[in-house]
């Protein structure tokens, strides 16, 4: 039987950890998971990780090389193999994440933040395969980015270049997990657009669908519904959320002068609710050399292994 190459890819978040084994074509052909909450230990963690994965491992039919593991993490830093500082897990400060996950696998592990790690793999999988100058954003419960130029992921000197999340893009605005204040995520996101959304309602007389609603009972999917619906207050959320969002895109353009912007996650799922205000103002904002030039595209990653494909796109990137 012929043996096949495969990469490891393996996607960390503060509830969920999950990864999958990948060809070099972007098939997933096996995955599983762990509960990342639950560990209170990083090596506990670790060790379920990696005895999950053996696990997976011993059922796939084929005969598979491992070439190495990609790991895409919260505030994961590509040039120490490190998390540093993520919120959302509960081993905090600076954790030396591939180093210790390497002594358990001894295969060769790579680790990148996420939205670094899905940029990678748009341009290995998805649609930015020709193109060597893009930004990938992800619209999830924050945002992030990864932002690649002359193919290469942008990392900065310190590994952590490219945070748009966090430009400030209303100065004292609305506060952020960072602890700053007025950040694009604040309002660019599923938790931004709900936000926008209770605020117009404090503020309208309209008749809404979201009416009631609190920050913890309304969704980004509910808005999307609404909107759909020709709910006024939905619909304004998404126009406000797309000025913004479309503002601050402007800007980045000008940094690198990229040939497409992607949007992927769940609010991105909303289509054109998200995607022609954002086109417009973005536009309305670009520099004359720029407009027109630059495509806003959803990510033709498949939803549900993207996260895991990025990941793996490291090992074909970085291990040689």
């Amino acid at each position: 039987m012929k043996t096949r190459e495969i990469a490891i890819g393996i996607d960390m978040g503060g509830t969920n950890t999950v990864f999958g084994f990948v060809n070099k074509r972007g098939k997933c052909i096996a995955q599983g998971s762990i509960r990342t909450e639950q560990y209170e230990e990083l090596n506990d963690f670790l060790k379920a990780l990696w005895e999950r994965i053996e696990e997976v491992r011993l059922e796939i039919k084929q005969n598979i090389h491992i070439k190495g593991i990609g790991i895409g993490a919260p505030n994961g830093n590509f040039y120490n193999g490190t998390i540093e500082f993520a919120p959302n897990l509960n081993w905090k400060g600076i954790i030396p994440f591939a180093k210790e996950f390497k002594k358990l696998s001894k295969l060769p592990v790579v680790l990148t933040n996420d939205a670094n790690a899905a940029a990678l793999g748009e341009m290995m999988y998805g649609g930015a395969k020709r193109m060597k100058d893009f930004i990938l954003i992800t619209l999830g419960t924050g945002l992030g980015s990864g932002i690649v130029v002359n193919g290469n992921v942008l990392y900065g000197h310190d590994g952590f270049a490219g945070e748009i999340g966090h430009v400030i893009v209303v100065p004292n605005g609305r506060k952020c997990g960072c602890g700053r204040k007025g950040c694009l995520e604040t309002y660019a996101s599923a938790t931004g657009i709900k936000r926008t959304a209770l605020n117009l309602l404090s503020e309208s007389d309209e008749e809404s669908m979201l009416s009631g609603h609190t920050i913890r009972s309304l969704s980004a999917k509910m808005i999307d519904a609404a909107a759909i619906k020709g709910d006024k207050v939905a619909m304004d959320s998404f126009e406000y959320t797309g000025k913004i969002l479309g503002e601050a895109l402007a800007n980045s353009i000008a940094y690198t002068s990229p040939k497409a912007i992607f949007l992927f996650g769940g609010l991105a799922q909303a289509g054109k609710l998200i995607f022609k205000p954002t086109k417009k103002y973005m536009e309305r904002s670009l520099l004359h050399v720029y407009k027109k030039k630059v495509k806003l595209l959803p990510s033709s990653l498949e939803g549900a292994h993207a996260a895991v494909l990025g990941a793996s796109a490291l090992v074909w990137k970085e291990i040689s």
